[in-house]
């Protein structure tokens, strides 16, 4: 008995002692991660897109409603006919899912701290990326276009953008990493 309840206790410890990994950890690659930045925006945001998803894989569609109020992230996936498949939130360090799985015909969502950082990378400043950014990579914006690169210069991601009504709107991300393409539509303001 003294023996099972030494090792009870060691486990518990031991269990204690482990920090969890993370939820907001981010791939930028298969073998690079990082912790995505807070979710506070000077300015709040909130848009309703149609996106189609383009990989391997197939093609698929998503209606998206995103709102960030300046302290939290919030982001509602919705079939095309208008049924939820998922709630993200994202705040202080913390991301909060409700995925509807069964509706999704055996096709399986990226991970929920994935699709943030797809959004957050086309939305964010380049300025609350750096400090998240590994050592040697590079944000940049040039024209219209955001890109990101590993520190042997390879382009990991890009973000096209366009002006619409005065705002730079993304429109398509290209993953090249993960071998996937977002064309991003602006359904509302």
């Amino acid at each position: 008995m003294k023996l099972f309840l030494t090792m009870l206790l060691t486990a518990l410890l031991g269990a204690c002692a482990s920090a969890p990994a993370p939820e907001n950890r981010a791939y930028l690659t298969p073998a690079t991660s990082l912790l995505l930045p807070p979710p506070e925006r000077a300015q709040p945001l909130y848009r309703q897109q149609l996106l189609s998803a383009h990989s391997k894989g197939g093609e698929h569609q998503l209606l998206t409603v995103l709102e960030a109020d300046g302290h939290k992230l919030t982001l509602v996936g919705l079939t095309p006919s208008g049924i939820r498949l998922f709630r993200v939130s994202y705040e202080g360090e913390v991301i909060r899912t409700e995925q509807l799985s069964n509706l999704l015909g055996g096709a399986a969502l990226p991970p929920v701290a994935q699709v943030l950082a797809d959004v957050m990378l086309s939305y964010w400043p380049i300025a609350t990326w750096q400090a998240r950014l590994p050592e040697g990579w590079h944000l940049a914006d040039e024209g219209m276009v955001r890109r990101l690169t590993d520190p042997d210069g390879k382009l990991v991601s890009e973000i096209h953008y366009r002006q619409v009504d005065g705002e730079r709107e993304p429109v398509q991300l290209i993953q090249h990493a993960f071998d996937y393409q977002l064309q991003m539509e602006k359904l509302a303001p």
